[in-house]
């Protein structure tokens, strides 16, 4: 009956430490999957794309939503276009600020 039980309370104690073990490879740092999201989103990717195109044709910020069909297609584009307009523009001043000095 002794041998029973403590079998039974090693079985319970491995179960246990598998499990938080397994729960504690779950957090990952949200940031990481934000930026994951958003970069194998194909709305997004084409925004950023255009972004830096206009950005570097010196055109004004127009994001040109019509092409995507849902709301959140048209959001996720949005926010790649200024995303990439804002960075180019951002690398283009600084380029400029060091031809300056």
């Amino acid at each position: 009956m002794t041998r029973l039980l403590t079998q039974a309370l090693a079985i319970a104690i491995f179960l246990g430490t598998t499990a938080m073990l397994a729960i504690s490879n779950y957090n990952v740092n949200p940031a990481e999957n934000a930026e994951a999201a958003l970069t194998s989103d194909g709305a997004f990717r084409d925004g950023l794309y255009l972004g830096k195109l206009a950005a570097g044709r010196n055109q004004p910020p127009r994001a040109a939503v019509g092409r995507w069909f849902s709301e959140h297609d048209r959001s996720m584009f949005t926010a790649g276009y200024l995303r990439g307009y804002k960075e180019s523009m951002a690398d283009a001043n600084a380029g400029s600020a060091a031809r300056i000095e």
